[in-house]
């Protein structure tokens, strides 16, 4: 059995979902949770899964740049505009609807291509065993609904 740790970042987020036959085709937004659940079948020489600390640096910069952006179909009929008036505010999403689905599975890529830097780094002030593996990413979208992904 795995030993687990998890992480929650707080984030305030919007998407269009285009496709939506309701309200949910408009801008919106939510008061997200990401929820990043480690694992390893061992622990490290500090006898910790890796120390939070590791995931807040290697993950903070990525998520703070998804806080107050707009999440995007770039299939949308109106991506350039939204693209040329919010720049880097602007999370595109290829040819699909940014549903929390899509961000859980969006999220646990980029989680598992930064844990391999980090385990890759040498010297790391906090450094993460290669053993480290992403088990899930879970996005809220409300306080009743959540989305998750994992492998």
């Amino acid at each position: 059995m795995p030993y687990r740790i998890s992480k929650i970042f707080e984030i305030e987020n919007g998407h269009i979902l285009s496709k939506h036959p309701d309200n949910c085709r408009f801008p919106h937004g939510h008061s997200r949770m990401v929820e990043i659940v480690l694992a390893a079948d061992s622990l490290d020489s500090n006898d910790m899964v890796c120390d939070f600390k590791a995931i807040k640096e290697s993950l903070g910069a990525f998520l703070e740049s998804w806080d107050h952006a707009l999440c995007l179909n770039t299939a949308d009929p109106n991506f350039g505009f939204y693209q040329k008036t919010y720049g880097s505010r602007i999370i595109p999403f290829e040819k699909t609807d940014p549903t929390s689905e899509r961000m859980a599975k969006a999220i646990f890529d980029e989680v598992r291509a930064r844990l391999a830097e980090a385990s890759a780094a040498k010297g790391a002030r906090y450094p993460v065993a290669s053993g480290v593996r992403v088990e899930r990413v879970r996005v809220t979208e409300t306080s009743s609904t959540w989305a998750e992904y994992s492998e």
